[in-house]
Order: C-alpha cells, then structure tokens, then sequence
C-alpha cells in the first residue's frame, strides 16, 4: 500500500503509516530496526532498492532521508515535508518512508526523523555518498548504533579512508570494509593451515581502489610483515600473494567471480568470490551492530604508518 503525503507532518506520516499497516494486515511487531537513509533525489532509488531487498532479511521501518533545500513547487514556498509511505508489496513485512526535506528544513532532518524511529529498536544510519566528515558528531549520526559510509564513492577513495581514521567512534563501518569478509575469510581459513613463516605479502588491484587498501592494511597489521599494493586493471581486488618460506599462498581472481587458491603443497582449490550487491552488503552490515574492532584496528595501522612515513 502506498500513501502520498504533501505539505505534511510527523504525526500525519505515523497515522498514515498506522492506517497502512491496518489495511494490509501488516504487524509492526515483526520489525527489527530502523534504517535511515540520507542521500539526495539522484541517488535515492538505487539505494532504497538495496536497503529494500536487504529488508527481507532484516525486516526494516526504511526512513529515506531526501535533501532538496533550493527547490520548491510552485503550491509552496519556504519549508515544508512532503512523505510517501509504503507498507507491505516490495517493502515485504517492513515499512518505508520516504521523506522529501524542502527550503531550510533540509537542516533539521533530525527533528523530522526522531518521532519516526521504532521505541527500543536499533537504529543504523547509512550515508551512499556525501557522508559527514565526522559522522558520530552528525545529529542524525547521534541516533544510530551503526554509521554505514563508502568510501569507494569519494573522488580519492583512499583519501577518505585516513580521514575517516582521524575521526573514527564505535560503530562506524564503510563498505569498502565489508566488500573485502570474503578475502578476508579464505584467506584467513589457509592460514591456520600449516605453513612456513610468511616473509611479506602483495595486494593486486585497482589503484584507487579503498577495499584494495583496506586488505593491505589489515593483511600488514595482522602479520606483522611488509604489504606491496601492485595496481591492476581490476575490477577491484584481483590477487593476494603471501611469500612463505615454503612458498606463495596465492589467492586469484582475475575475472571478479571465480578465484584460484593455491597453496604450497596441497591441490589448487577454486572458490566462489563474485562481486557482491550493495544489499547483500548492506544485508552483511544489519547482521552486527556492534563495533567493528578489526576495521578500527585497520584504519589505525594505516594512520600510524603514513605519520611514520
């Protein structure tokens, strides 16, 4: 069911959302937590898809966040909200509310959002592009347990990721992070096999690219041995090599899908490393709300050795 709300208010938007749940049947009770998306009209439908499709997993209230402070229609001037709400069909057992913030008003989301979140529910917050430079500090970065940010859609991706080590707080995450769990957990997995002292490691893949950095960072900081990023055409992340004394644990994904593992003395092993959705990585990040300590610990590292550099 689908609802247009123009020149509205809060409490016009929450009885709305009431008379939809009572029209389709629809519980409140099976919603997880509140997702609140901030981004602007052009970028809005990719990411409500995401988030929507992420919903079936975690079934969500989705409030879409949609700055316009110099546009206006000709029916208003100065500040009003306008809201659209969806509850049941694509939205599954969750709830969306897209919110359209006009003139001045586009300032004061927080006051807009915070009548709008469920009672004892987490709440995540998630930036696709333009995210605050400090986002714990952002009042609606103050509402949530989990920050979600990407890097990756920055100008100077790698950039972003020391700023974002300057001003980290417990809860903040970014995609680039969450594309690499799969790297990060073959790689992990031939590691507590038996194998030689490794010696130094290599990180092949674009060179722009944050995730790239973010293994790098995280490969050095938890061996303890020098990483070399050597730039490839991609797409993102193509190879990993390990230098052992027993020789190099190579993990190969030249095409963005299906990887080789090989490892000294065993049978080369393919394995399933395709580049995933933004729901799926939005759907990952909804599984934990708690810090993410080995991201922190990455960020860190990556501060610490461009001070000593």
């Amino acid at each position: 069911m689908k609802i247009d709300l123009t020149d509205t208010t809060v409490s016009q938007i929450n009885a709305a959302l009431v008379q939809a749940r009572r029209a389709t049947g629809t519980p409140a009770v099976g919603i997880v937590l509140t997702l609140v998306i901030v981004t602007d009209e052009g970028n809005h439908y990719d990411a409500l898809k995401a988030a929507s499709e992420a919903s079936k997993e975690h079934p969500s209230r989705i409030l879409v966040v949609i700055r316009r402070p110099g546009r206006s229609s000709r029916e208003h001037t100065g500040s009003h909200l306008d809201a659209e709400v969806r509850v049941g069909g694509e939205t599954g057992s969750g709830e969306t509310v897209l919110l359209r913030l006009h003139g001045e008003l586009s300032a004061h989301a927080y006051s807009v959002v915070l009548p709008l979140l469920l009672p004892d529910a987490p709440v995540v917050v998630w930036w696709p592009q333009d995210a605050p430079a400090h986002p714990e500090r952002d009042l609606l970065g103050t509402l949530a347990q989990r920050r979600i940010m990407d890097a990756a859609a920055n100008e100077d991706p790698v950039a972003v990721l020391g700023a974002r080590a300057e001003v980290y707080s417990p809860g903040d995450t970014d995609l680039a992070w969450t594309r690499i769990t799969p790297w990060r957990s073959v790689l992990a997995a031939a590691l507590d096999q038996k194998h030689g002292r490794i010696d130094s490691a290599v990180v092949e893949g674009e060179e722009h690219n944050p995730s790239t950095e973010l293994l790098a960072l995280w490969l050095a900081e938890r061996l303890g041995v020098p990483v070399e990023r050597v730039p490839t055409p991609g797409p993102g992340i193509t190879a990993v090599r390990l230098l052992t004394e027993d020789g190099t644990i190579c993990l190969d994904r030249p095409t963005g899908s299906l990887a080789k593992l090989a490892v000294p003395g065993q049978p080369d092993r393919h394995v399933a490393l395709h580049r995933r959705s933004t729901a799926e990585l939005i759907a990952e990040e909804l599984r934990r709300l708690d810090p993410d300590e080995a991201y922190a610990e990455a960020l860190r590292f990556g501060a610490s050795a461009g001070a000593q550099r």
